[in-house]
């Protein structure tokens, strides 16, 4: 189940009708996930801006590290140029340079891009090598173009799909995770949607409920398997808000703030990234174009989308866990969270809300 439906709905502002990166508008997700034998257990997920060329019609985009444990193929560009001229892609490590090849060729191959000599594919990647054979690097072109073909807007399936197929968060089964928000009007009505690659460690929290140490699993507790500190979170921010490349990179930061609202600790071996672009016809860079004339939102009008990133993305984190599966790959199993003992201490520390109403009514 999703967060909401245990109670748990962090912050101040109501989410969008699917409380999901797709509530921006135009934004699209699809996945391929790749279950092979006793070993695979892996995917990709695509992200597009939009529906049309990302390279014809570029967005600006932005990339926060905040810890660099990771291979973020093209995060150079992106940092140089300020914007993205690929749909986003999320895999495995060590698969994340096939998954950057095949999204090239897709690219090429696509109308209008038969002069085009450079391309920056965007690809991050967790290590899912707990519950997936990495090392047989098992993803293809075949699953990258699974997964962009699959590409959708409306509802976004999460848990053990797709690039979360493997991964592990906080000692359980870790996934695609998915929230978002939606300002009031008198703020400027603005949505912001988040999607999560969970795959990291750290001492659990829910709301401030000590989660993770009530359940006896977190971080550096020796006895318990794969709840280590290290792993590694991808995090895509997506809102229509005219914001600059500038802003962006500073609402990506604050995305890392709802991370630690779960308890992350940023491990030495953990690659925690966000990347954030804005989908507003106001800010669209087209390619080729001589000059820009762009509309874009004032420093002193951010304010309220940093905290409404803040609280997707700690939902999306929640969302990720709660609608994992336990799952076997590789000789061993990881375990799904237990909902039923998350109640429990929710319950105690009197985190639930009634209806999982973002507000008290």
């Amino acid at each position: 189940m999703r967060a909401r439906d245990l109670g748990v709905a962090p912050g101040i502002f109501d989410p969008g009708p699917l409380n999901a990166i797709t509530d921006v508008g135009g934004v699209r997700v699809g996945h391929a996930t790749v279950i092979e034998g006793d070993a695979i257990r892996t995917g990709v997920t695509a992200v597009f801006p939009h529906g049309g060329n990302v390279y014809l019609d570029r967005v600006p985009g932005a990339i926060h590290v905040g810890n660099g444990f990771g291979k973020l193929v093209g995060a150079t560009q992106v940092r140089e140029l300020g914007e993205l001229e690929t749909p986003i892609l999320l895999t495995t490590t060590l698969c994340a340079f096939r998954a950057a090849d095949a999204l090239v060729e897709w690219m090429l191959a696509q109308p209008g891009m038969e002069e085009v000599r450079s391309l920056n594919p965007v690809v991050g990647e967790t290590n899912d090598g707990v519950l997936n054979a990495v090392r047989l690097r098992p993803i293809t072109a075949e699953h990258v173009r699974a997964a962009l073909g699959s590409a959708r807007e409306g509802p976004t399936p999460e848990g053990c799909v797709g690039a979360g197929t493997g991964t592990v968060a906080f000692g359980w089964k870790g996934g695609i995770g998915t929230a978002s928000r939606v300002l009031p009007a008198s703020l400027g009505g603005a949505c912001v949607g988040v999607l999560v690659q969970s795959n990291f460690g750290g001492v659990l929290q829910v709301m401030g409920a000590p989660v993770g140490e009530e359940l006896g699993r977190y971080a550096f507790r020796s006895q318990v398997e794969a709840a280590a500190g290290d792993g590694s979170i991808l995090i895509l921010v997506a809102t229509d808000a005219p914001l600059s490349d500038r802003n962006l990179g500073r609402l990506a930061a604050r995305a890392i703030l709802g991370l630690a609202r779960t308890g992350s600790s940023g491990a030495n071996g953990s690659g925690d990234y966000a990347i954030a672009f804005s989908t507003s016809a106001s800010v669209r860079r087209r390619s080729g174009a001589k000059r820009l004339v762009i509309t874009e939102l004032a420093n002193q009008e951010t304010s309220a989308l940093f905290q409404a990133v803040i609280e997707a993305t700690e939902e999306a984190i929640y969302n990720s866990l709660f609608t994992a599966e336990t799952t076997t790959g590789s000789g061993r199993t990881v375990d799904a969270i237990p909902l039923d003992r998350v109640r429990e201490v929710l319950s105690r520390h009197g985190i639930q809300r009634p209806s999982g109403r973002s507000r008290p009514a």
